[in-house]
């Protein structure tokens, strides 16, 4: 059964400390109890951490929360080069732990009430403890700026724990999304599921909504209406949000070129590329990833 945390942020989380973690040769996760909440963002390779009785195997594009008062412990020794980013922090009020049923009630009573919605209002989050998020990237874009700036002696310091919350609050959205959505599937929605998964797979290829509707079997007119309905952005669109998204992954995380990284994303003219990019992000390539060069390395 899954686990969810339930707290609010109308005050920012208390953030501690944070990293990115490397491996060495016969690395498991220590034997411990702590008193403050861990998240972790796994980036390469799994990581094999027991939290009391269940077992969790952690891939990259995971994402893991170690709670207070219970006990953590690598069951079985991670590759060497297993890398993760961990976070160290405090909610700053109550927090819950709800079951499937649990979260079911809490997402029901937000769709029941969308003008007076408790997330609008009570600033909740709702966090599961393990899960796979469906935009990682936007994740770990966030987690490369709060990390830049713990580490940038900020005159306020409330800057981290006011990040810390963002990132919370992003992983919280993109849970409440999915879980809402999966009360009210039809048949045509579940095909759209399909849609989108494959169009995230081709997304840095040749790609177009003919492509799409043969794929599927679907009047190309039909696929367009259905998916500017469900979603709310056309085919393009989404393309495009995907391209960008892998974008600034690979300039966050990476030092490829710019050059590299625009042919990664399917563009073969860098020029094409940077004009792309500023027209979406306000800003140039160069721009973004100075925002986000500095990455503290550590082995807590």
């Amino acid at each position: 059964m899954k686990e969810f945390i339930k707290s609010d942020v109308l005050s920012p989380i208390d953030f501690l400390h944070g990293g990115q973690f490397v491996a060495g040769e016969g690395w498991s996760h220590m034997k411990r109890h702590l008193d403050i909440c861990v998240m972790i963002i796994a980036i390469h390779h799994d990581l094999y951490i027991q939290q009391n009785d269940t077992h969790y195997h952690v891939k990259p594009g995971d994402v893991l929360f170690l709670l207070p008062h219970r006990l953590h412990v690598g069951y079985k020794v991670s590759a060497p080069g297993t890398t993760y980013y961990w976070f160290h922090f405090n909610f700053s009020s109550a927090v819950s732990i709800l079951s499937d049923q649990g979260i079911q009630q809490e997402i029901t009573s937000i769709r029941s009430n969308p003008h007076t919605s408790p997330l609008k209002n009570n600033g909740t989050i709702i966090l599961p403890v393990y899960s796979r998020p469906k935009y990682i990237e936007r994740i770990r874009i966030l987690s490369k700026q709060l990390l830049d700036v713990s580490k940038a002696n900020y005159y306020n310091h409330y800057a981290v724990d006011y990040l810390a919350t963002s990132l919370l609050i992003e992983l919280s959205e993109q849970t409440i999304t999915h879980v809402n959505t999966s009360f009210k599937k039809s048949s045509p929605e579940k095909k759209l599921d399909a849609i989108l998964e494959w169009i995230r797979v081709q997304a840095l290829g040749y790609i177009s909504v003919n492509m799409i509707a043969q794929e599927f079997n679907y009047n190309k007119d039909y696929l367009t209406r259905l998916f500017k309905k469900e979603t709310g952005m056309t085919i393009q669109e989404y393309i495009t949000m995907l391209r960008l998204s892998k974008a600034k992954e690979l300039l966050a995380r990476t030092n490829e070129s710019i050059k590299m990284i625009a042919f990664t994303i399917g563009m073969k003219d860098e020029k094409y590329f940077m004009r792309f990019f500023k027209k979406y992000e306000k800003m140039t390539p160069s721009e973004y990833r100075e925002a986000y060069y500095r990455t503290p390395m550590n082995n807590k």
